[in-house]
C-alpha cells in the first residue's frame, strides 16, 4: 500500500455529497483527470479541522501554491492512451477504481492491464482495435 503525504478518506468526503469529478477535474480536452487542487480542499478546510496537523500541512502546501505530492495508485504505461471523458460517458469511476466511496484509504483494487481493459471493451461492445489505445508512433 502506498503511503500518502497526507491522510485522505474518500469515504468521509463522498459521504458528505462530493462527487469524483468535483475534485478530480478534467481540464482541457477532458482526457486526463487531475488530483484535487489544494485551493479546492481549502474551500472547506479554511474553517474545518483547522487545528489538525494534517490540515495545517495542507494549508502550507496551499500557501506556497505547491501541489500535495500524492502517490499515484493507478497508472497506465505511457504508450497507452486513455480518455476519462470517453469512459465516463459509459461507466462510472468504480468500474476501474473499485468502491472508492467505501474506502478510508485508496488502494489498487482492480487490475488495469490489457486483458481487463479488453474484457470491459467486449462487455460494452467497444472496439478492441490496437490503435484505439496504443498510439502508433
Amino acid at each position: 500500500m502506498a503511503e500518502q503525504p497526507l491522510p485522505y478518506s474518500h469515504k468521509t468526503h463522498l459521504k458528505m455529497g462530493l462527487k469524483c469529478t468535483e475534485c478530480h477535474t478534467m481540464p482541457g480536452t477532458g482526457e486526463v483527470a487531475t488530483f484535487p487542487a489544494e485551493t479546492k480542499c481549502m474551500t472547506c478546510h479554511a474553517s474545518v479541522k483547522t487545528d489538525s496537523p494534517h490540515i495545517l500541512k495542507l494549508t502550507e502546501y496551499a500557501k506556497k501554491k505547491e501541489p500535495v505530492p500524492w502517490v499515484r495508485i493507478y497508472k497506465l504505461p505511457e504508450f497507452v492512451f486513455f480518455s476519462h471523458k470517453v469512459h465516463l460517458k459509459v461507466t462510472d469511476c468504480a468500474k476501474c477504481h473499485g468502491p472508492v466511496a467505501d474506502r478510508e484509504v485508496m488502494t489498487k483494487e482492480k487490475p488495469i492491464d490489457m486483458n481487463s481493459c479488453m474484457a470491459c471493451h467486449d462487455e460494452h461492445k467497444a472496439s478492441n482495435e490496437c490503435n484505439l489505445c496504443h498510439n502508433p508512433a
